[in-house]
């Protein structure tokens, strides 16, 4: 009895030890998993963006960590190259500028898949694309577009309207609106009316971005004459502006409120610009979408408008950092979002910045003040050269709240 006892637990040693290997086993396995994870790269990102070649044929190679499916969505005619690829999200910062025939590019995310823009510096096509596993030393999956040139200049497809009046390799263009104008005053302030304030101001602005020497800049208006917010609009997109701002000055009825603030798209302005662009039968074609499948194409325009939503904030947190950073006061909440008319375009980052209190007697008087105006005009442009500068680089603004 005693000696089977002995066996028994001798038995059970075994059983222990072996559970206990199995179990180190294990552990080991995971480890080891995780570790050759890290090395690879992180799985469902693209990571990386490299160019190669020169003005002739230029080689864009994206590193990601799986492999996907393409779908080319723009092929170079309207100005730039758009190629979806399924099942995978963009990494963080991937955007900037390009090399070759490539002048610049961004890869945004939405629903699972990537979509990866190429602006073109001069007319070029899709030569070939393909995916490239793991391999020769690579760790990673690479999917490869080679571009070459067509000897055109890259414009826009004769069946779609012209996004572009000059070609994509030129300055940055840059869309002032002067709130109000002609029969519509805006806001009085005790001195002036708000029409006339936002037009001095963004003859000021204009004037402030050229002597750069960076960008184009065209005005919706230079005189006292209204003009339709859609009109005001439809210039932006129509010139292809890679930014639209809209002047105005704020009023309330309490004379001691005072501040500048930034209105950016808010959901459900979002909401309302996908409906607004979708409503006639021609909208496919007017947005440059495929045409092919009208539900394709309502994604596509979300993903636009998703994008054009993160610019717009993008550079509306730059700019009241450099408002904040000049002792311009700002509201308590600068960052606001509302789903005014002016912010509708889908593919035009947009903001409406409201420059002061025009009912309060100190921000009346440096709207009024032409230097005073003037100096919060070259914070603006300041504030416009370093979003171009450094696209992927937001300060938060103290104070600053999301949602309005």
């Amino acid at each position: 009895m005693f000696g089977r006892w002995r066996i028994n637990l001798s038995q059970w040693g075994v059983r222990e030890w072996a559970m206990t290997g199995l179990a180190f086993i294990v552990i080991c396995a995971v480890v080891l998993a995780a570790g050759r994870g890290v090395a690879f790269g992180t799985d469902g990102q693209i990571t990386a963006v490299r160019f190669g070649g020169d003005a002739q044929r230029t080689r864009v190679v994206l590193d990601m960590g799986k492999a996907v499916r393409g779908q080319v969505i723009e092929d170079g005619k309207t100005g730039r190259v758009v190629v979806s690829l399924s099942d995978i999200a963009p990494g963080r910062g991937l955007d900037g500028g390009g090399s070759g025939l490539v002048r610049g590019y961004e890869i945004s995310g939405s629903g699972g898949a990537s979509r990866v823009r190429l602006d073109l510096a001069r007319g070029a096509e899709i030569e070939r694309r393909f995916l490239l596993p793991p391999g020769d030393g690579v760790r990673h999956y690479r999917y490869v577009i080679d571009l070459k040139a067509t000897g055109a200049a890259a414009t826009v497809a004769s069946s779609a309207p012209p996004r572009r009046e000059t070609s994509r390799n030129e300055k940055p263009l840059i869309v002032i609106d002067a709130g109000h104008g002609g029969r519509d005053p805006g806001a009085h302030g005790v001195h002036a009316q708000e029409k006339a304030v936002t037009l001095a101001a963004a003859r000021d602005l204009k004037a402030a971005l050229e002597r750069t020497g960076r960008y184009r800049v065209r005005l919706t208006r230079d005189s006292d004459v209204y003009v339709i917010h859609g009109r005001r609009v439809q210039i932006a997109r129509d010139a292809g502006a890679d930014l639209f701002i809209s002047l105005h000055a704020d009023a309330g009825s309490d004379p001691a409120l005072r501040g500048a603030s930034v209105y950016t798209l808010s959901e459900q302005g979002a909401g309302r610009a996908v409906r607004e662009y979708t409503r006639g039968d021609d909208w496919q074609r007017e947005l440059r979408l495929p045409g092919r499948d009208p539900s394709v194409d309502r994604i596509l325009l979300d993903m636009t408008q998703r994008a054009t939503q993160n610019r717009s904030a993008q550079f509306a947190r730059v700019l009241l950092t450099h408002l904040e950073g000049d002792s311009h006061p700002l509201l308590r909440r600068s960052h606001r979002d509302a789903g005014l008319a002016v912010l509708l375009a889908p593919d035009v980052p947009a903001i409406l910045l409201e420059m002061g209190f025009i009912t309060n007697p100190e921000d009346e008087r440096v709207l009024t003040d032409e230097r005073s105006r003037r100096r919060l005009m070259r914070s603006v442009a300041e504030g416009i050269d370093r979003y171009f500068r450094e696209p992927a680089a937001p300060v938060m603004v103290a104070g600053e709240v999301a949602g309005g």
